[in-house]
């Protein structure tokens, strides 16, 4: 199966093309073309992502970079095609709000045979809304004119997959059948919660967020540091310094809800905690390494205790972690090593370090299970939707 995968949930743009092949209890993923365009450059000065500044970056992307996706799979063919005007109506009132993204992708098309895909992936939530609409109403236009399914996917199962995917190449990817109950924790700018899959694609919440996603709070406690958007890289860089340097470590935090018999989270607290201890003084470079240090140790050893009292509470065998904190090199370490002494009978998966982004990658992948599923989304009805959950709350 061949999906076209479009991804524009916050920051980054991008349009993959993916063919995925079962073989027995594997499924084998290559990538056949790939574009990425992130606009972190572009919202910098806010500190932030501004909602409609995204919207308009990816209206102006989203074509440039579906030619490069094709052009990569050799999927482009040049032909001069005829758009009925029914059609090109059609188009031009689905992405009137879009900028010029009808006109350019009406240009582009007309000089273009359809490619050869299967279906159609769009990223529907959660996410910034106004972001969100230009992806679903781009692949809405698309789905029309070259009369392929649609299949509407959320973002965070997007993240999941991705974690159990092994790498076989530069393109090529596996996914093996994975013991379940599988447990999810999720950790990204937006959402910190645990979930669980007992049956495949079937997701209960077992823990969340009271308030701030990590990666909020990782990026909130970068703006106190006065350190650049985005603020988790920039903090992870600074405590790794600290812990290379040694010594003991001035600051302590505290570790919110870590004893609570719940598996929820809070980071609030700690964040207001950070900020109590910089407001009245000027950080020397070390002092912000060492607070660096401290916060990072906090949120991991939260991230880890809650998901352990996950495990045990729910009997899961696999643990995967997504999400763009992810990426974090402290975190990831944190888990591996001690689950092998807590839970050496838990399997760990994380995604490989080019897949913890937001991309269109793992767009394809969970379209691939949900086609085959055949939930196809209603181009009449889908909607973006930025709260879309991805797990029914099991409280």
């Amino acid at each position: 199966m061949r999906i076209l995968a479009i991804e524009t949930s916050c920051d980054e743009t991008a349009v993959a093309i993916v063919e995925g092949e079962q073989a027995g209890k594997e499924t084998k993923f290559e990538v056949l073309g790939n574009a990425l365009l992130s606009q972190i450059a572009v919202h910098q000065e806010y500190g932030g992502v501004y909602p409609m500044l995204a919207k308009r970056e990816h209206a102006k992307n989203l074509v440039p970079l579906l030619s490069a996706a094709l052009e990569e799979a050799e999927l482009i063919h040049e032909s001069e095609q005829v758009i009925s005007e029914e059609k090109r109506e059609a188009i031009t009132v689905l992405l009137e709000r879009e900028g010029g993204l009808a006109a350019s992708l009406l240009e582009f098309l007309k000089e273009c045979e359809p490619p050869k895909i299967d279906a159609i992936a769009v990223t529907a939530g959660p996410g910034l809304e106004p972001a969100l609409w230009v992806g679903v109403n781009f692949a809405k236009a698309l789905a029309l004119l070259w009369d392929k399914p649609l299949i509407a996917v959320n973002h965070m199962e997007g993240h999941l997959l991705s974690a159990l995917l092994q790498e076989r190449g530069a393109s090529t990817y596996i996914l093996s059948d994975i013991s379940r109950p599988l447990l999810g924790l999720l950790i990204s700018g937006g959402h910190t919660e645990i979930i669980e899959m007992k049956d495949w694609l079937s997701y209960t919440l077992i823990g969340s967020t009271r308030d701030d996603a990590v990666g909020e709070a990782f990026d909130k406690v970068a703006r106190m540091l006065g350190l650049p958007y985005p603020g988790g890289p920039e903090i992870s860089k600074l405590a790794e310094r600290a812990r290379e340097r040694g010594g003991n470590n001035p600051y302590t935090l505290p570790r919110p809800m870590i004893n609570d018999d719940s598996c929820d989270f809070s980071f609030s607290g700690l964040k207001t905690a950070v900020l109590y201890q910089v407001r009245d003084n000027e950080l020397t470079d070390t002092d912000k390494e060492n607070m660096a240090h401290a916060f990072e140790d906090a949120v991991a050893d939260v991230l880890y205790a809650k998901t352990l009292r996950a495990l045990e509470e729910t009997g899961a065998k696999s643990l995967a972690i997504g999400g763009g904190v992810s990426a974090n090199t402290y975190i990831k370490r944190t888990f591996a090593e001690r689950l092998k002494n807590d839970r050496s009978d838990i399997s760990l998966f994380m995604p490989p370090a080019s897949l913890t982004g937001d991309n269109a990658i793992m767009i394809a992948l969970a379209c691939y299970y949900r086609a085959l599923a055949q939930d196809y989304a209603d181009t009449e009805t889908l909607r973006a939707n930025g709260n879309l959950a991805l797990a029914k709350d099991s409280k």
